[in-house]
């Protein structure tokens, strides 16, 4: 098996894919408030720009900005995983190796990354973010949840409320 090379570019814009391993749980929206402390304590020890960001119950995708000069986003990682893990109450199925290890069983230990090469990959990783709810089927419009960064775009004019709605769903009159 060939070795897996990361693309690091210094500044660069990335998108992520991040998974609890056991994918039925739904720890990371039971504790959003833990993970949001953990987005902000390594955002101030480690800085970076959230451009886009969805939660789901068992995984979340997102787009950073790292700073110039700096390609660091594995160490980013390992910092909101191991405080959002100590953050919350064990009780999780633990391997005989993340036993011996003394590892909690709530990430995965890897995670998926993508470079950003122009704003025509951005906006498409953008709408994929903004889409995932829906696609996933818990809900059946964006604006409809409420753990997303699609609601900041909304305010920015950069969606409208109805975006990626069924056409069913835009004729509703929820008012």
């Amino acid at each position: 098996m060939p070795n897996y090379i990361r693309a690091h570019v210094p500044g660069g814009s990335y998108f992520f894919t991040v998974a609890l391993l056991e994918r039925r749980r739904r720890l990371l929206t039971d504790n959003i408030d833990a993970l949001r402390e953990a987005f902000r304590t390594v955002q101030t020890q480690r800085p970076f720009r959230i451009e886009a960001i969805v939660i789901l119950p068992d995984h979340l995708h997102c787009l950073w900005t790292l700073p110039p000069d700096d390609v660091d986003f594995s160490t980013r990682w390992r910092l909101i995983k191991s405080a959002f893990a100590r953050a919350i109450a064990p009780g999780e199925r633990l391997s005989t190796r993340r036993e011996m290890k003394r590892e909690r069983g709530v990430w995965q230990r890897r995670f998926w990354e993508h470079a950003i090469r122009d704003q025509s990959d951005f906006d498409a990783h953008l709408d994929y973010i903004h889409y995932n709810p829906v696609k996933h089927g818990w809900v059946p419009r964006a604006a409809d949840w409420p753990h997303s960064s699609f609601h900041r775009f909304v305010r920015l004019g950069q969606y409208s409320l109805d975006w990626a709605a069924p056409v069913d769903i835009r004729a509703w009159d929820l008012e």
